[in-house]
């Protein structure tokens, strides 16, 4: 279902970043063509060798330094991308996408794929804890977001990180990975 399917995999700062390893060599194993972007703060959860390792491709961390140097980086993986994954997409991410900030990598893409969104082709995965999902500007900016078109999956309910109980948890990987055959799917009927 994903083979050669291009999946731009954004990895924010939450404690689930670590799950977004095991997405990225569950989406490679299916066949997709997977980069990965990580925030400042993912890098400090999870190390970009751990992707690179994964999906055999480079990590992209700053707007400033890519490997190819001579491209205008955020607007090639937007133009590379069939479909956009953030996962995990913290409150931090969702609010900067929800209110058009864009100060570093993934938020700049996020601002630049009006396309893939309106194709229903970007996919947000929250992860947070309970209290900060019930916030109201967090759940008025994820309103905000699906009224634009952004599709979610979870947060699921469970143990979260912090050690309460509630809505929070990442999907897991294998259920992001069902999201997104789906979506590929609706992608190629559309493109025959």
């Amino acid at each position: 279902m994903l083979h050669d399917l291009n999946i731009l995999l954004g990895v924010s700062g939450g404690v689930a970043a670590y799950k977004a390893v095991d997405l990225a060599s569950q989406l490679t194993a299916a066949g997709a063509a997977v980069r990965t972007v990580m925030t400042e703060a993912a890098c400090r959860l999870v190390g970009p060798k751990s992707f690179e390792a994964v999906t055999g491709s480079a990590v992209f961390t700053t707007m400033w330094s890519t490997p190819e140097e001579f491209r205008i980086g955020h607007i090639a993986l937007v133009d590379w991308a069939q479909v956009i994954v953030v996962a995990p997409a913290t409150a931090n991410i969702i609010g900067k996408t929800a209110n058009g900030i864009c100060d570093d990598l993934l938020s700049t893409i996020l601002c630049a794929c009006w396309p893939l969104i309106e194709s229903g082709a970007v996919l947000l995965a929250p992860a947070m804890n309970k209290n900060m999902w019930a916030n109201p500007a967090v759940q008025d900016n994820v309103s905000i977001l699906k009224k634009r078109g952004f599709q979610f999956t979870g947060p699921v309910e469970g143990r979260l990180a912090c050690g309460a109980e509630g809505p929070g948890r990442m999907s897991e990987p294998q259920d992001i990975v069902k999201v997104v055959e789906t979506m590929a799917s609706k992608i190629r009927k559309v493109d025959a």
